[in-house]
């Protein structure tokens, strides 16, 4: 196999070629060059950030024939050597794979010989975090008075789990992220070398997909080149990331302020159907929304946006949407971002933020005007409430106001202008032709309609797959849903579930909807009233005065009160 990766072929070979760690490779060349160069290093930083090529290229520095020098020649024997590994005095160990005490006491018994080719004998150990304890503590005391000729490079990822002990005896640089620009350089000098097009776009989504590594950059950037055709475009990079253009990102902002729930929750389903990953979806929308806040807050820092393009559909957005919905959007999608992790379902938890984010902040104004329709239907009621006791109160000055309280413990919570409105009127007539055979039946069937469901369409069976039977009759079923909002978006699907059901349960049944807290609410309601008039029943035919009146007068003109 001839072929070798970008990023092993453009391994950097000098300080300069390392990028974006200009703050590291200044100190260590300023230490060679003045011959101040310490006995033991601590490189700690994320992956691909150049800690292991820094470490190689400051033993090439050292031991160059021309030394001391700020950068190595790369032409005499030494840097050639050492750049192809036949120089045995530059020792790479991977700590994952060397963690005992036996290979470290092999380090301390020949570190006391001598280098055979070279001044210096250089130990690179990578991903040092890995040795055991009792490998370290081998490792302390030579680490800390070594022979005058050995330098000890350790590196890791997890700098915290290596002991103080070892930590106190070196100076410690810290490998930063790479920034997106710096990526973009590096890479543009490796396809210009390459003789590769590449558009700015597409180099751009690398950077941002690499998350500060430049080995990640060059992964992905040499996967989309075995992807395309003649050159790089951004679908090309999009298609090997999973990422989602801007134009998307725009629409589904655009339709989410613009209120239009159905558009928004159709491109995220377009985009799950094409394969798109839930979670890299997540992570680009908010990575947008804090571009677009930033270029509304300050549009002179265009420089430091790092998932947008400041196109027409951009500028339009920053014109039209408030910094308090961004804002407002970016908390309830990092919400959804930690919420993802944890489920099987994704899908469902971004469509509950988007609805959120859609329906949940109207601006000032017409949250205002919100509240205060709000606080006037409350009061109006209120109104009415008294003036139904003051009425009562001066006809039966004597009597309680029982009526009242008793119309006060019927559910009826409050609902928002964009909650599901329950239909408890239709939900009552079914639990009086209710019957526990047809309930049943239901139960039985209803893992199979899931599983018909899901077949049939995903977005309907994640509506109702938290939800359950509650009762049923010949002609309905009403189902108790875990959460409101999936209320409203069985709804849009109520046709798809309604015809797999019949074909699950042998017959028609339409299926009413209601929150489980509300339906609990409303069956204690009605088997208190099943049990009332028993009750009441019983007290008039214990008491004697109420035996004689109702021989005297009939139950229909007889009024009982306390």
């Amino acid at each position: 196999m001839s072929y070798q990766a970008l990023y092993r072929t453009w391994r950097p070979r000098t300080f300069a070629d390392v990028a974006g760690q200009s703050h590291i490779t200044r100190t260590l060349q300023n230490a060679i060059v003045q011959q101040k160069f310490s006995h033991a290093y601590l490189f700690s930083g994320p992956r691909g950030t150049g800690k292991t090529s820094a470490a190689k290229i400051f033993a090439k520095t050292i031991n160059c024939e021309r030394a001391p020098v700020k950068e190595p020649c790369n032409e005499c024997a030494s840097c050639r050597g050492i750049q192809d590994g036949s120089i045995s005095d530059i020792i790479e160990m991977d700590a994952a794979s060397n963690t005992s005490v036996d290979d470290i006491r092999e380090i301390r018994d020949k570190v006391k010989y001598a280098s055979s080719s070279v001044p210096y004998k250089v130990y690179i150990i990578d991903e040092v975090h890995m040795i055991s304890v009792s490998a370290f503590n081998a490792l302390l005391k030579t680490l800390e008075e070594p022979p005058k000729h050995v330098v000890f490079i350790l590196a890791t990822t997890e700098p915290h789990k290596i002991p103080l002990t070892i930590i106190s005896r070196c100076q410690r640089f810290d490998f930063k992220p790479i920034s997106n620009q710096a990526i973009v350089d590096r890479m543009k000098t490796i396809i210009g070398a390459e003789g590769i097009s590449v558009s700015q776009e597409a180099l751009d989504t690398v950077a941002l997909a690499a998350e500060g590594g430049m080995r990640d950059a060059l992964s992905i950037l040499d996967q989309a080149i075995s992807y395309s055709e003649d050159s790089v475009e951004l679908n090309d990079v999009l298609a090997v990331t999973g990422g989602v253009s801007q134009q998307i990102l725009t629409n589904i902002v655009q339709a989410m302020h613009d209120k239009d729930v159905q558009q928004a929750l159709k491109w995220l389903d377009d985009l799950i159907q094409r394969g798109k990953d839930p979670g890299r979806f997540v992570y680009d929308l908010i990575y947008f929304l804090r571009d677009l806040l930033l270029y509304k807050s300050a549009p002179s820092l265009e420089g430091i946006l790092e998932r947008a393009m400041i196109d027409e559909g951009f500028k339009n957005l920053a014109e039209n949407v408030p910094i308090e919905w961004i804002q407002e959007a970016i908390m309830q999608l990092n919400q959804c971002q930690q919420e993802i992790k944890w489920t099987n379902s994704p899908k469902v938890f971004i469509e509950i933020a988007i609805l959120t984010i859609t329906n949940r902040y109207n601006g000032k104004n017409e949250a205002a005007s919100a509240v205060d329709s709000e606080a006037v239907i409350q009061l109006t009621h209120k109104l009415e409430q008294l003036e139904k006791e003051l009425k009562a109160l001066k006809e039966a000055p004597a009597a309680t106001s029982q009526p009242a309280r008793t119309e006060q413990r019927r559910p009826s919570p409050r609902q928002s202008k964009n909650s599901y409105k329950i239909p408890y009127e239709k939900i009552r007539n079914v639990l009086q032709e209710a019957e526990k055979p047809a309930l049943k039946q239901v139960q039985s069937d209803w893992a199979k309609f899931l599983s018909a469901l899901k077949a049939t369409s995903a977005p309907a069976h994640a509506t109702i797959q938290d939800s359950k039977p509650a009762a049923a009759s010949d002609q309905a079923l009403v189902v108790a849903f875990k959460y409101e909002i999936h209320c409203s978006l069985f709804l849009d699907n109520r046709e798809t579930v309604e015809s797999v059901l019949a074909k699950a349960v042998g017959k028609n049944l339409t299926i009413i909807p209601i929150p489980d807290n509300n339906w609990q609410e409303l069956r204690n309601e009605y088997v208190n009233k099943q049990e009332q008039p028993t009750n009441m029943q019983e007290s008039e035919q214990a008491d004697p005065f109420i035996e004689e009146a109702r021989k005297l007068v009939g139950d229909d003109l007889l009024e009982i009160r306390d």
